[in-house]
């Protein structure tokens, strides 16, 4: 697609399925056949939150998704600590710098040997605008196999504005969709009884409302905060809320 056409697509696009799809099929265009997408809306100081709230998107092939975001090496990847510090597009010559001039960590050097290992070796790394403290996205874009680290910047140098361009859009498009997280989706009664909630109804109120039992409304309260893992249900209300799951459109 072109410019315009993908930007109307991803503006109308109804579900992260369709979004991603599209994307990815935009990217590979470029030469940027493997992608992984990341946001988080839980991070602090220290951490980026459970990585169970994570929204993650990739085609990468699963044996390297399971070696860079299940085992953990994703949290020592350099472009990911230059993501968390920077805005922006970044090409991975950064990588090759890094590991002629030996200032890589072991850790660093492990993700370096494992994504050279995977054939992950060109590429460029965008991090998004962020609109809290808490929050932080950023899309890896990995080169096909036999394109250098060099045809991929000359890539860039002529697309690279409508590439950030692109992906920007993206972005801010999967912000508003709906998003269930492994083990974290709500069902109906559930995300109705928080809905409630949020619109400062009490137990007894939202009973009336939904004709059930106040005890069974209190049921449906506690299984929402065991499905998001927290402790309060004000707690369970901004969760749900900020993953999409509240006063969504019934299809």
């Amino acid at each position: 697609m072109k410019l315009k056409e993908y930007l109307r697509f991803v503006s109308y696009a109804k579900t992260l399925e369709d979004l991603w799809d599209a994307h990815c099929r935009q990217m590979a265009e470029f030469g940027f056949t493997r992608l992984i997408y990341g946001y988080t809306q839980f991070r602090t100081a220290t951490s980026l939150g459970d990585p169970e709230d994570f929204v993650i998107l990739t085609n990468h092939k699963r044996a390297y998704v399971d070696g860079f975001i299940k085992d953990g090496l994703y949290f020592h990847a350099p472009m990911l600590k230059w993501a968390l510090d920077n805005e922006g597009a970044a090409s991975w010559k950064m990588l090759q710098d890094m590991n002629s001039g030996g200032t890589m960590t072991a850790k660093e050097r492990e993700v370096f040997e494992f994504n050279k290992s995977m054939g992950v070796v060109s590429g460029y790394t965008v991090s998004f605008n962020s609109v809290s403290m808490r929050s932080k996205g950023a899309i890896s874009l990995s080169a096909n196999n036999g394109l250098s680290q060099e045809d991929v910047d000359a890539v860039w140098e002529e697309h690279g504005d409508d590439i950030l361009l692109m992906n920007n859009v993206a972005h801010l498009k999967i912000l508003t969709l709906p998003f269930h997280p492994p083990n974290r989706a709500l069902t109906k009664r559930q995300r109705e009884a928080l809905q409630w909630v949020g619109d400062g109804k009490t137990t007894q109120d939202i009973a009336l409302l939904m004709g059930l039992t106040s005890a069974t409304v209190e049921k449906h309260l506690r299984l929402a905060r065991e499905a998001l893992s927290v402790e309060t249900t004000a707690q369970a209300v901004l969760k749900a809320s900020l993953h999409n799951q509240m006063f969504i459109m019934e299809a």
